[in-house]
Formats: structure tokens, sequence, C-alpha cells
């Protein structure tokens, strides 16, 4: 079977609950009232004043459904943001997939710094020709490996062992537009209105960004007032 290399993520929209109507609705249960009666206008300016404010909760009331295609370095951190629900596909029950993830030239390969304080740099022609050459003969070899234990009878869930984080996987994160606006403002980097300075792995801000296109369409007054207040969560 063909090896292939990938340098991209999928996230696409599977489903998606709720709107901003849904947010002012949850908002207002306190005081029996449903926020039908407001104009578009007074919608924005309620849903800023909840975001402003830190008022969280009717926030947890709308979610999104993505599917992802992703390596699996990409799905340990996204394991760290706990308030989603992630169903992935298991290498306990399934032969993986020949699918690596190798670094594109455009993706910067150099540290400078100390952990804190510390910026990526471009690598030299040298550097990126070793980081490919590297990922390849990695992935043939552990690919070679995992077929053979494989054929040999072993279980999927001890020769899965032999495979390095650069493998895909995929699966669907469901995670709430609360959740999601603090794990955006964690894994973007260099937006001015940015109130946390953030230094993500760029494969995993690829993930963020992913979702955040779809987050901003289905959610516009939310994404707005989530822009306007320096992308933290409330």
């Amino acid at each position: 079977m063909t090896i292939t290399y990938r340098t991209d993520l999928t996230v696409s929209l599977d489903d998606s609950m709720g709107s901003d109507a849904k947010v002012i609705r949850m908002a207002k249960a306190s005081i029996k009232k449903t926020g039908a009666a407001m104009d578009q206008a007074a919608r924005e300016g309620f849903i800023n004043f909840l975001v402003r404010e830190r008022h969280g909760v009717p926030f947890e009331h709308i979610a999104m459904t993505f599917y992802i295609e992703a390596p699996i370095m990409v799905w340990r951190q996204l394991v760290k943001h706990r308030h989603s629900s992630i169903s992935e596909a298991s290498g306990r029950y399934v032969e993986l997939e020949p699918v690596f993830y190798s670094p594109s030239p455009a993706r910067k390969l150099v540290q400078v710094g100390k952990p804190g304080a510390y910026v990526f740099e471009y690598g030299t022609v040298d550097q990126l020709a070793d980081v490919e050459e590297s990922v390849r003969s990695t992935a043939e070899h552990a690919w070679t490996e995992y077929q053979h234990l494989l054929k040999q009878g072993v279980a999927r869930e001890i020769a899965r062992s032999v495979l390095p984080v650069n493998i895909y996987t995929s699966g669907y994160v469901t995670i709430n537009a609360r959740s999601l606006m603090n794990l955006l403002s964690l894994r973007t980097a260099g937006r001015e209105n940015a109130t946390i300075v953030s230094h993500p792995q760029h494969e995993v801000e690829l993930l963020a960004e992913g979702m955040e296109r779809h987050f901003a369409n289905l959610f516009p007054a939310t994404y707005a007032a989530f822009e306007k207040h320096g992308r933290v969560a409330p």
C-alpha cells in the first residue's frame, strides 16, 4: 500500500446546535423571558454585554460537531481542552491508514529562545531536507513493521505501538461555543486584538483556524463579541 504524506488537516462541520438567538433565550431564562421581541441590533448588543461581563453559561447551550482528520500529535493537544466530546477512530479495532504528516516548506522549523520566551524561525534548505528525509524514512520503516506484526497475527492494539505520532487518525469532536472560544484564545496567534498572547503549535493552530471559520459563520453575533472583547472566552 502506498504511503501518503499530508501537510494539511481536515476540519469540516458535521452538525451544529442552536443559534445566537438561543444564547439570548438561555440568558433570559432566569426572568422567564425569551428575547423574541428584540430586533437585530438589540440582540447583538445583548450578546456583546454577555461576553463583556463574562456571563458564559448561555454560550454552553450552542455547540458544533466537527469531523477532523489530523495527526495523533494534534489530537493529543485537542484532548487537553476537556470540555469537548471526542469520538476517534481506534487503532485497537481498525487498521490505520498509511497517511502521515510531513511539514510543508512554509512551516517554521527552528525554536529560538527559552520556554515561555521564544519564537520560531524558518529553517535552512538543509534542515528542511533533513526533516523531510527523516519523516519519510521513519514512516516507511514504522509502516513496514506495523504490517509485519499484523500479518504475524499480533493484535492491532499492540501492533500500533510501532507507529509514530504523525500518523493521521479521524473522528468527531463536539464542543460548545464557550469552550471553543477558550480553545481559540489559546490555540491561535498573531491576532492584534487578542488579550492573551498565545504561542500554539503550528499544526494545532491549523485545527483551531478551521474550527473558527465555521464558528464565525454559524454564530456571527457571538463571534463578533468574542472578537471585540479580546478573544477571551466569557
